[in-house]
């Protein structure tokens, strides 16, 4: 703690706590978590919430505020200190200096209402918890402390035995962050030695290779006699803000310099095949030959605005267009899973709102891979436990999510070790962007010579600096602690309803958010449109005083939007914003000079030319080498009883109910979900598809489903991208969705595929990355579903002490469909007894990367090695003939269209055996199968017909007399009429006279739901 300066408004402490008698929830879940996970013995915790409001109150308005904080039924509080309630040991959890705490922004605003004035600019009030520990001594409650409650990164821990805190007088000390002295800028040498150039990156945390250092030492030796520049004050060399500006612009997180490569491709027997790009060439490329079709065909398209926005958006009805975007923020949560998570949402829920003219936001998408919450083994220094991981992401989202109100519609983990290094934390957001606004096209945005720079919501802080380089990076240990950021969703959802009332009224030409890079990313990108842009730091407002001018530009202090404001709107604009009590500041204004000015007060301290900023980047030109890998078939012959296999696969991680966890996020507010992610008789087994309305008033809706496979990637990442892509468009078609209105977005999360003396594997990872661009342009043009969005993130490698663990690679294929009348959607649940099940599709023995071989490793003992993939493989990867599935899928479409599905789902992980038993667990009921009747299982083997993970296939059920009329329309298709479902309560299936499984619907749900259901 910086000590008190005897001019600051003096310190008030309240605390408040459960009265004796009342549960304390909190303390119970923590004590359940430290016996569960810890394995200490723990009497009790109770807890209770701090606050320490720094402002010059009276006496009598301090008992006001404690008595409006407390409730009266169940809590008790005191200024000062609560009386002694019999424990052993406190400890106390608080926020460092300089860290983002909501909940002490907003105390402050309910201490000011509460007395009915304004406390100041120099005001504030910190929040910490404390916990009360019985049965524990200090030793074992700092262990706590260090693995459950506190993130040295973020957090200050103090821990007292009872007999020190009875005698010790309250703490009145704050987080006070210390201040500098008057910011400076200085210009950067670039040395002539190259070694020194990169130490020189390196140290800044620049993450500039030594080409780009080059290129930035060049123009500025040349720009050094550009007579303008000397008449600002400037020489030949950069700034600290000229060359941080250039290092966050030009970083891979911000520019994909790895997406727009020139890349060499060698695999053995071909020829070398060059390719201009990887963006342009499959991404862009799949989206533009879909449109090309259409053309051809006279119909029109239904893309608004794709590539060039902050989200995709594709046409929906006559008053508004769906805009979609999904982010990751791995780096930031392997660091702190709760505030790298909780900013990862409300981060993603600005990309849609600050699309065109701004979006109405609708529902969340999530999705992570972790480490198993089990792992016993030794972590590398500075990784934390996966448990923690995972139960600070989950909650970090949920908040975010819950505290916005935005419900969520998508929710999904995966587990493997290699995830231990760096998680995957992926956050999506759909946005209703209307199609007219105030006049205007929604979707067209643009800026214009003369707009003022307004920027809105949070203040800056040292919090997200270098965000966007150290997210361009490897993970180590010098990770800096001000690349942390945690996101305020209450004062995040102000601002968007003051900008929706802004938008309304036509206040504003232009919107984007202040993301990775702050301002310097959000003026510098809208900069584009006029020409230019002139700003002055000086007038930003701070959290607190003395951050250096490059830091107030670069900071990605969350809750900001960046606006441009025309002139004559300027006033009624902050007008609006003064009586909606949110910030809004003018800092400059666009120009066409052709540069970006940047000043602090008076002082030029940066002038860069667009040109430069945003095309001087040399491009990247890599090598790509392939080679097929060899994995080894599992040994042995398989197990004997299939039935308990089964359930053994049920409670896999990878398989069994994430309900404890997702039963945090809101799924109904808004009202507008239809499918919600959980169904089924008791609501308890995860929807193949989401259905929600996009407005009150219409029974037009949207779908919403996904596919991911980085186990497959470890074969070959082409066909995990095929697979991922099927699995996004076969669980759309369960729901109903139509077959022609299939938007995809991909999420790339790649192992570094940059060769180097520390990654000497990175031509290898690289041609991986080409292969898997190459099966999604593949799959997304043979289903004419065109890409409209998407992100990469190139460096998801961790060297935590010393151990490199790098993550599978993985891309996530995200899917926004279309349908006519959500009153018509399906689910997997079977619906009736008597009903016929079908299976459509052909299944081929195809185990590779499998969840069944995993299984099958663990239970012969073979650990996965760390950083290592799990010890079975297997060769034949399951992979798409689209000749077979598109004709399918269309009929497919057909059927639901006649009305004639009573339920649908779609074997993925872990095969037909798994799809039968959800779609029986959702139902209540069972069903009797025989394999027999099936011409197209094309494997001798049981084990590989239950739980082969084929492509393209479907279980679905009609009612008895639409069943001939359903298998009509599959004629000449892989259609097998294999069973009926059965008020029996047992899922049984033959293949002839053997029979495969015999199990009990309630012994599926009972292993399906124990794994995590305490995790």
């Amino acid at each position: 703690m910086i000590p008190r300066d005897p001019m600051s408004p003096p310190v008030r402490r309240l605390e408040i706590g459960w009265k004796p008698h009342m549960r304390d929830a909190r303390g119970e879940d923590l004590a359940h978590k430290i016996r569960t996970f810890l394995g200490l013995q723990v009497a009790c915790v109770r807890t209770r919430d701090v606050y320490h409001i720094e402002a010059p109150l009276s006496d009598e308005e301090a008992r006001r505020v404690l008595h409006e904080f407390v409730d009266p039924v169940s809590q008790r509080g005191a200024l000062g200190r609560l009386e002694d309630e019999a424990f052993e040991v406190a400890v106390t959890v608080a926020y460092r200096p300089g860290v983002t705490d909501p909940v002490g922004r907003s105390a402050l605003v309910a201490v000011e209402d509460t007395l009915g004035r304004r406390l100041g600019d120099g005001a504030a009030v910190y929040s910490s918890t404390l916990y009360l520990f019985t049965g524990l001594d200090a030793t074992k409650a700092e262990r706590v402390a260090r693995e459950l409650l506190a993130n040295p990164l973020i957090h200050t821990v103090r821990i007292e035995p009872y007999e020190a805190w009875r005698h010790a007088e309250p703490d009145l000390s704050v987080p006070r962050v210390r201040l500098r002295a008057e910011p400076r800028v200085e210009a950067v040498e670039l040395p002539d030695d190259d070694a020194a150039l990169v130490e020189l990156s390196r140290r800044r945390l620049l993450a500039l290779s030594l080409e780009e250092l080059r290129a930035i030492r060049s123009h500025f030796l040349e720009a050094g006699k550009d007579p303008r520049r000397r008449e600002l004050g400037l020489g030949s060399h950069p700034t600290d803000v000229e060359l941080e500006c250039l290092a966050q612009t030009w970083s891979e997180h911000c520019k994909h310099k790895i997406f727009n490569a020139t890349i060499t491709y060698r695999e053995p027997g071909r020829a070398p095949d060059t390719i201009r790009s990887l963006f342009r060439t499959y991404i862009q490329g799949a989206t533009r030959e879909v449109e090309r079709r259409l053309r051809e065909r006279g119909e029109p398209s239904w893309l608004v605005s794709v590539f060039h926005d902050n989200a995709g958006v594709v046409a929906f009805d006559e008053r508004v267009h769906l805009v979609y975007k999904v982010e990751t923020h791995n780096s930031p949560s392997a660091l702190d899973p709760y505030g790298g998570a909780i900013t990862g949402i409300v981060g993603v829920n600005r990309d849609p709102f600050g699309t065109g003219l701004g979006a109405d936001l609708l529902v969340n998408v999530w999705g992570y891979c972790f480490a198993s919450p089990f792992y016993e083994g030794a972590l590398p220094r500075g990784l934390l436990h996966p448990r923690r991981v995972r139960e600070g992401v989950h909650r970090g989202v949920a908040d975010g999510g819950n505290q916005s109100g935005i419900p969520y519609g998508r929710g999904w983990e995966l587990f493997d070790g290699r995830f231990l290094g760096k998680p995957l934390v992926f956050c999506g957001t759909v946005g209703a962007l209307p199609v007219e606004v105030a006049g205007r096209p929604g979707h067209l945005k643009a800026a214009r010579p003369g707009d003022r720079i307004v920027m809105v919501g949070g203040r800056i802080g040292a919090d997200g600096i270098h965000g966007a380089t150290f997210s361009s990076a490897a993970l180590d240990e010098s990770a800096p602690v001000q690349v942390v950021q945690i996101g305020d969703p209450i004062t995040q959802k102000k601002m968007f309803d003051f900008l929706l009332e802004a938008r309304a009224l036509g206040l504003y030409n232009a919107i984007t958010d202040n993301g990775a890079g702050g301002l310097s990313s959000s003026v510098g990108e809208m900069a584009r449109d006029p020409g230019g842009a002139r700003i002055d730091l000086a007038r930003a407002p701070l959290k607190y005083a003395g951050l250096a001018p490059w830091e107030i530009l670069l900071s990605e202090s969350q809750e900001r939007m960046t606006l441009a404001v025309p002139p004559g709107n300027v006033e009624a604009f902050l007008e609006l914003a003064r009586r909606r009590e949110v910030e809004a500041t003018v800092l400059g204004e666009f120009t066409d000079s052709g540069y970006f000015h940047v000043l602090y007060g008076e002082r030029t301290v940066a002038y860069l030319p667009l040109a430069f900023l945003h095309e001087g980047l040399p491009e990247m030109k890599l090598e790509a080498h392939w080679q097929p890998p060899v994995f080894e078939e599992p040994q042995g012959p398989p197990p004997e009883d299939l039935s308990q296999v089964l359930l053994a696969m049920l409670g896999r991680l990878n398989l069994c109910s994430n309900e404890a966890q997702a039963r945090h996020y809101d799924h109904e507010v808004k009202g507008l979900t239809i499918i919600k992610p959980w169904v089924g008789v008791e609501q308890d087994v995860p929807a193949e598809a989401t259905v929600f309305l996009a407005r009150h008033g219409s029974w037009r809706g949207f779908v919403l489903s996904e596919g991911v496979h980085p186990f497959y990637s470890d074969l070959d990442t082409a066909a995990a991208a095929r697979a991922a892509v099927d699995e996004a468009v076969r669980r759309q078609l369960c729901a109903g969705a139509r077959f022609d209105r299939i938007a995809l977005l991909d999420n790339f999360c790649w192992p570094d595929p940059v060769p180097s003396a520390s990654n000497p594997d990175g031509a290898y990872k690289l041609a991986q990355l080409v292969r898997a661009c190459r099966g999604l342009h593949e799959a997304a043009v043979a289903y004419e579903a065109p890409l409209v969005s998407g992100k990469d993130s190139m460096k998801n490698d961790s060297l935590m002490g010393g151990t490199k663990i790098s993550v599978p690679p993985t891309l996530l294929v995200s899917a926004l469909g279309q349908m006519e009348d959500v009153r018509r959607a399906v689910t997997l649940d079977f619906k009736r007894a008597g009903d016929v099940i079908f299976l459509l599709g052909a299944t081929r023995e195809e185990l590779g990367g499998s969840e069944y071989y995993r299984y099958l490793g663990e239970r012969a003992g073979l650990a996965q090695p760390l950083g290592g993939v799990q010890p079975y493989v297997g060769r034949r990867v399951p992979d798409v003939r689209f000749e077979e599935t598109r004709p399918l899928y269309r009929a497919l479409a057909r059927a639901h269209g006649e009305g004639l599905l009573r339920s649908a789902a779609t074997p993925v992980r872990g095969g037909l055996a798994l799809a039968l038993a959800r779609s029986a667990m959702a139902g209540a009921l069972g069903a009797a199968v025989d394999l027999e009747a099936c011409a197209h299982l094309e494997t001798p083997r049981d084990d590989a017909a239950l739980f082969s993970e084929s492509c393209g296939r479907f279980v679905v059920t009609t009612a008895p007399e639409d069943a001939e009329r359903f298998a009509r329309l599959f004629e000449g298709l892989a259609c097998c009429r294999m069973g009926e479902v059965r008020a029996s309560g047992r899922l049984v299936v033959r293949r002839g006279a053997r029979t495969l499984l015999d199990v009990e619907v309630a012994a599926m749900k009972r292993a399906f739901k124990a794994t995590l259901r305490d995790v």
